[in-house]
């Protein structure tokens, strides 16, 4: 992959440190360094923005690897969607379980032991959505989509616009502080699972009578 070392050299060249690339291309650090060494590739926008930057064409910069950019990003981005899908079904599928647990114990009044194997079930759901969570965002991760309009658009296969307010905010909040926001998303939504479930074994004792 020779985009990632002509990135390097014409970064070198400017006498420029990945810090100082990334702040101009708005991404993090890590990005350019994934780009150099050749584990990503640069989007439209970051290659236009690359561009203007070096004072380089577009087609200097990635040279042979257009097919292999090409198959690549599409290939993320198909199992980025594939993966919103599992975890949207297992979630689905979740919610499901933890209706047919409130309806076992509150409803039927099971002994606890009964109910142990469905609530079981309703973990793997969830664990399973986890799981495909995870992967979506080390995807995100490796391309820099920080906010839903960037998501979108490479979902789409537009051009991602990382200049936003929003997206200079989002890449400003500390590592430590995006991991416990994700921690209490996590506690939420598993809450609201338990709410929806409980509410729906509720209306289903309702309706069956």
């Amino acid at each position: 992959m020779e985009v990632g070392g002509r990135i390097r050299e014409l970064r070198a060249a400017h006498g420029m440190s990945q810090d100082d690339l990334a702040a101009r291309v708005y991404v993090s650090r890590q990005t350019i360094s994934s780009w150099e060494n050749g584990k990503t590739y640069p989007d439209v926008q970051s290659l236009l923005l690359l561009s203007e930057i070096f004072g380089a064409s577009v087609d200097s910069l990635i040279k042979g690897d257009v097919e292999t950019m090409n198959e690549t990003i599409d290939r993320d981005i198909e199992t980025m969607k594939r993966l919103s899908y599992v975890m949207l079904g297992f979630l689905l599928l979740m919610i499901a379980a933890l209706i047919w647990v409130g309806l076992q114990a509150f409803a039927w009044d099971w002994p606890l032991e009964q109910t142990v194997p469905t609530f079981v079930l309703a973990l793997v759901f969830w664990g399973v959505a986890m799981f495909a969570a995870c992967w979506v965002d080390r995807i995100k991760k490796s391309h820099d989509l920080v906010t839903y309009g960037e998501i979108l658009a490479y979902w789409r296969g537009e051009a991602v616009d990382r200049d936003t307010e929003r997206g200079r905010r989002e890449r400003m909040i500390p590592s430590w502080m995006k991991v416990i926001r994700t921690v209490g998303m996590t506690l939420l939504a598993m809450a609201v699972g338990a709410f929806v479930g409980y509410g729906g074994a509720a209306l289903a004792d309702m309706l069956l009578g």
